[in-house]
């Protein structure tokens, strides 16, 4: 009884963090649909791979349908965590967050997850566009690849926000934490197969993306969203070996960053 009564209550609190969240991204949807315009990288990138000399090991359907879903991909795992906690703590709005009885971090993971459900008609809308343009870029994976590719992404959304939720720990320590999410763009672009599709890399250079998490934020559900064979096991697997990394570093992060947090007066 006990339990079912704590699993209703995390469903009530579930249920309010998320819907208020999505009322409020709503009120911002003209900024959203310039967010979701802003994902387009991987379009960009379909058009100048496309013009440039085909002998590269794959189709101009593969090539498409590939930086196709890695858009799809991208514009559902956006995290934007890090810079929006840096404000609150410089500003000190974080402290009221710490006495209230849910803890911050999922008020910030709801948020995400509202935002994301507001993308979901800019995103259907451009791929209409891109659909009418083009007709013979759009594609079924079928629903095996599909419900596959679905819950890669929502993996993926999870290993990313652990992944920022780390960083965004060192505010706690500088006031310029967001600037090593911006370093870290960098190789997220050139290991995670966003800009190019992992196969098109030197084998030393595959390798050493694998030994990192951004090959599985990208290429691995773009590649089932496309319908490509891919080792499933071994993706969700890399999948959850990050998480199960991140999430207690993080946590760890997290306590010894508002000790110092309250230390100094919050």
């Amino acid at each position: 009884m006990i339990g079912a009564k704590r699993l209703q209550r995390l469903r009530r609190i579930s249920w309010a963090l998320f819907s208020s969240q999505f009322a409020y991204m709503l009120e911002y949807r003209a900024e959203i649909a310039l967010w979701a315009l802003s994902g387009v990288l991987p379009l960009i990138m379909l058009a100048l791979w496309q013009a440039a000399d085909q002998g590269l090991g794959l189709s101009f359907n593969q090539l498409s349908r590939y930086f196709i879903a890695a858009f799809v991909v991208r514009q559902f795992t956006v995290v934007w965590l890090i810079h929006v906690f840096e404000e609150d703590v410089l500003q000190g709005k974080l402290s009221p967050l710490l006495l209230q009885p849910v803890h911050p971090l999922w008020r910030y993971f709801a948020a995400h997850v509202a935002e994301q459900a507001t993308r979901i008609p800019f995103v259907a809308l451009m791929l209409t566009l891109l659909a009418a343009i083009q007709a013979n870029l759009m594609w079924w994976p079928g629903w095996s690849h599909l419900l596959l590719a679905v819950a890669s992404i929502i993996w993926v959304f999870l290993l990313r926000f652990l992944l920022q939720s780390l960083i965004a720990m060192l505010c706690f320590w500088s006031e310029r934490a967001a600037a090593l999410d911006r370093l870290m763009m960098i190789p997220y672009l050139f290991l995670s197969g966003l800009v190019a599709p992992l196969q098109f890399y030197p084998a030393w250079l595959q390798k050493l993306a694998a030994c990192t998490p951004f090959p599985s934020m990208v290429a691995f559900p773009a590649s089932l969203l496309a319908g490509e064979a891919t080792n499933i096991g071994a993706g969700f697997a890399a999948l959850a070996g990050w998480c199960g990394v991140l999430l207690p570093a993080s946590m760890l992060m997290w306590i010894r960053g508002v000790r110092r947090y309250a230390a100094m007066g919050a």
